[in-house]
């Protein structure tokens, strides 16, 4: 887990015919990847062309951890995030924050998120997902 995470950073699980769209993609953690040099304002309109969707959850997804800002306590929390997002089975993520904060003196940082989906179909319901996953595994 050498790759720098910051905000605007994706990460995805499963790469069903992305290879076709030139995505250059970076092993993180486990099944996850990160896309590297763009972030999903640049992925979206590729993703979208290739006839795909690329659906960003609104609702937010936040962990935190005691510290200054640095690459461990950051993939600490993001490991955390993950599990999240997989519970929920999606296959994406994008980091949206990261941000230093201090209570009573003491540093912490909270690393928010926003669950991101890759599908063919465009309903985002729970059945879908669970079956474009299940898709993913088979390519």
């Amino acid at each position: 887990m050498t790759q720098k995470i910051q905000v605007g950073t994706i990460l995805m699980s499963g790469w069903p015919q992305l290879f076709d769209l030139q995505v250059q993609k970076d092993h993180y953690s486990g099944i996850w990847s990160v896309v590297e040099t763009m972030d999903g304002l640049a992925l979206d309109p590729k993703v979208r062309s290739a006839g795909w969707n690329f659906f960003f959850v609104a609702s937010e997804i936040k962990a935190m951890f005691f510290g200054a800002i640095g690459a461990r306590g950051i993939e600490r929390a993001l490991r955390r995030i993950l599990v999240k997002v997989k519970q929920e089975n999606f296959n994406g993520l994008e980091v949206t924050g990261i941000v230093a904060k201090r209570f009573l003196g003491l540093p912490y940082a909270v690393v928010t998120a926003h669950s991101r989906h890759l599908q063919h179909n465009c309903y985002l319901g729970p059945d879908a997902r669970r079956l474009s996953q299940l898709d993913t595994a088979k390519t």
